[in-house]
């Protein structure tokens, strides 16, 4: 290079005082259209870039330019002169790359133009930043990388945000009309459906813990037997629902209608005033009067009642009986309105009564009467009765108020015995205790009255305080046996109330997996209680008692609760199921008896059997066609084939994720036609017969 340039470089270094500076050192000369030709490199320089002296010339001839990095040229051609000294200053160092043997090097230059005989030199230091540089760039790349995957991760969050945000949002919106929805069903249970008004469900459950004050009033349809018996009971049926619409005509929203027996209603009305209690009455009995029975308008509809004002203090079950002695009272006249109201001379009277029970003496003999009336009349109220149907009749007319029945035996029109055999055929004497009272003292005679459901037996003579002590007694065990009966009925409400409720919560996290809504539960339940109602009313050939007729419905709920054994990928796949995934789903059946066959007391809770046989058996089909076990006809328990046309025919009306829900009529016609599979021709035949009440049923859901 010295020779070339016929330039003494190591003089010239060393006059600058730069000849022995650390790192490489390089001077070329400041000739940029000949590449900077180089007319010095030191042996530091060309080991920073892994070249000897005879390649480094072979491969660059001795030129700067071809050694620097394409893209670095800017950095790599700076340095410092006269002119942009302080620029060059404040910047700093340049960093570039350098084309070494193993590839390019991250070097940092000093450079400064040097002046020299009137030429320009640029005379330069390089340091080794390779390592450095490298591990900058991968730190670098890897914050880099770093910041997508944060930035990936952040949208990812935000997207699940979203989501949630909007699956929060349809699950309150599901919530909301799964509450509504329940409201609805809790107040279709505590409505009467033939008149609409609340049942007696209600009033024990709800109405009996009012407090006053509020006026209180039991009225009966007058007649409402004769009416049954002359024109049927769709006739009777209607004019229940005519009067109920009469009534509610001339009532407030917030006044409570409620169907207290078979034609009799309870009036529930918050804060009326007493003196305003009669009239309201009287207005409700025109009201009922001037009713037309829809297709009986030769029927005229009257009501007998009784009205009493409840205070604070007032229990409403007290209440309650005070207005059904005064209704007695009002239909002894027929189509009347007596009131009770506090303070009057008749809320007094029927005070002061309220506090004594009441007996009936029945003996053809006046004597005997007024002897026993001696005996009890300073402790009881007394009735009298000459002979047996008169004692029928004042039962029937005093209903709830007697305490108690002497009875003679040897009476004209009809005996004692014959009194018997009718208060067990009208099943009156469970509530009314019956103590024989005659001179007839044989084995037979008292055998007989015991066998009848006498409580007791005195023969005559008697000893006065033998017979007080005796009807005392009786009395009170009555009314404690009353009290065991009440006490018991609440706790078995309260039992069949958690019973359901609990039914219920087990049900809904099942449809919940499922991805249906509470609602096909609810269905499942009015379809099987609704089938099951008219199977009862059409065919005897299916022996159900009383608690199997209640445990069907209510069993229905947990027919599919083998699906918490099943894959939520296949219970909620949008599309038809593979054969291996179908195989899959029918094996819920078998899970789920299995589950409540293993319950620690399935073998005594008929709840648990019946929930069984609808678990295991409701797919099955009256063909044999059905799974799990093949059964056939009736071989399939009853309870299962009700639960099987039950949700095959919501899950037609019903949306799933497969489908859209599918006409009444058409759901009708296709199960019908053996599109869904055989089932039993009687339970077709109580389908066809309920589908108005069920297409009704489905406006509502």
């Amino acid at each position: 290079m010295e020779e070339e340039q016929n330039f003494d470089a190591e003089k010239f270094l060393a006059e600058l005082g730069i000849r022995n500076l650390p790192g490489g050192l390089h001077c070329c000369e400041n000739a940029p259209e000949r590449g900077y030709p180089f007319i010095y490199v030191s042996d530091r320089f060309l080991e920073i870039l892994g070249w000897s002296r005879a390649e480094f010339r072979e491969k660059f001839h001795d030129r700067y330019l071809p050694l620097v990095h394409p893209e670095d040229h800017e950095s790599g051609l700076r340095y410092c002169a006269q002119e942009n000294a302080g620029a060059y200053s404040s910047q700093g160092d340049s960093v570039f790359r350098l084309l070494g043997k193993d590839g390019y090097r991250w070097v940092t230059s000093a450079a400064r133009e040097v002046l020299q005989e009137g030429r320009s030199y640029i005379v330069s230091t390089i340091s080794d930043i390779t390592r450095f540089m490298e591990r900058k760039i991968q730190l670098k790349q890897q914050i880099h990388t770093q910041k997508e995957a944060l930035e990936a991760a952040n949208q990812n969050l935000m997207r699940m945000m979203q989501q949630m945000q909007a699956q929060k949002n349809q699950l309150d919106l599901t919530n909301a009309q799964n509450i509504e929805k329940e409201q609805l069903y809790q107040k279709e249970l505590n409505r009467d459906a033939l008149t609409n008004a609340y049942n007696r469900r209600y009033y024990e459950e709800v109405a009996r813990n009012c407090i006053g004050p509020a006026g209180i009033a039991l009225m009966d349809v007058d007649d409402f037997k004769i009416c049954n018996d002359t024109y049927g009971h769709q006739a009777g049926d209607t004019a229940l629902a005519t009067a109920a619409k009469a009534i509610r005509s001339c009532i407030r929203e917030t006044d409570l209608l409620i169907r207290y027996g078979g034609d009799e209603f309870l009036l529930v009305m918050p804060g009326i005033p007493g003196d305003f209690l009669r009239q309201k009455l009287e207005q409700i009995r025109d009201a009922v009067q001037k009713a037309v029975v829809p297709g009986y308008s030769h029927f005229r509809l009257s009501l007998s009642i009784g009205g009493a004002m409840q205070t604070l203090a007032d229990p409403m079950e007290t209440v309650v009986h005070r207005a059904d002695l005064l209704m007695y009272q009002a239909k002894a006249r027929k189509d009347a309105v007596v009131v009770d109201v506090q303070g009057s001379r008749l809320a007094v009277q029927a005070e002061d009564l309220q506090e004594k029970p009441q007996i009936l003496l029945v003996d053809d003999s006046k004597m005997n009467r007024m002897m026993l009336a001696e005996i009890l009349g300073q402790d009881y109220r007394i009735l009298e009765a000459e002979n047996g149907q008169v004692c029928l009749e004042m039962l029937r007319a005093e209903a709830g108020s007697i305490a108690l029945v002497l009875l003679d035996i040897n009476m004209p029109v009809m005996d004692g015995f014959e009194v018997l055999k009718t208060m067990n055929a009208n099943h009156s004497i469970e509530d009314v205790p019956v103590i024989m009272i005659s001179s007839e003292d044989s084995e037979e005679a008292i055998r007989r009255a015991y066998e009848l459901g006498a409580s007791d037996y005195v023969s005559r003579p008697f000893d006065a305080r033998i017979v007080y002590r005796r009807v005392a007694n009786t009395i009170k065990l009555y009314a404690k046996q009353r009290r065991l009966v009440q006490m018991v009925s609440d706790q078995i409400r309260a039992r069949e109330k958690n019973t359901d409720m609990l039914v219920g919560v087990l049900s809904q996290i099942v449809e919940f997996r499922n991805g249906e809504s509470g609602s096909h539960v609810r269905h499942m339940r009015i379809i099987t209680e609704t089938l099951l109602h008219r199977l009862m009313e059409i065919s005897s050939r299916y022996a159900l008692s009383p608690e199997k007729q209640d445990d069907i419905p209510l069993a229905s709920a947990l027919h599919d609760i083998g699906k918490i054994g099943i894959d939520e990928k296949i219970l909620n796949k949008p599309g038809r199921l593979t054969p291996e995934e179908f195989a899959v789903m029918k094996t819920h059946s078998m899970l789920g008896a299995e589950m409540l066959q293993k319950m620690d007391n399935f073998a005594e809770e008929l709840l648990l059997q019946t929930s069984y046989e609808i678990a295991r058996w409701h797919h099955e089909r009256w063909d044999g066609r059905g799974y799990p076990d093949g059964l056939k006809g009736d071989a399939i328990p009853i309870s299962a084939q009700l639960v099987s046309i039950a949700d095959v025919y919501d899950a037609l009306t019903s949306e799933r994720c497969y489908k859209r829900a599918y006409s009444h009529e058409t759901a009708i016609q296709m199960i019908l036609d053996g599109a869904c599979g055989a089932f039993n021709p009687l339970l077709l035949q109580c389908l066809t017969d309920v589908q108005a009440d069920l297409k009704q049923e489905l406006l509502r859901w």
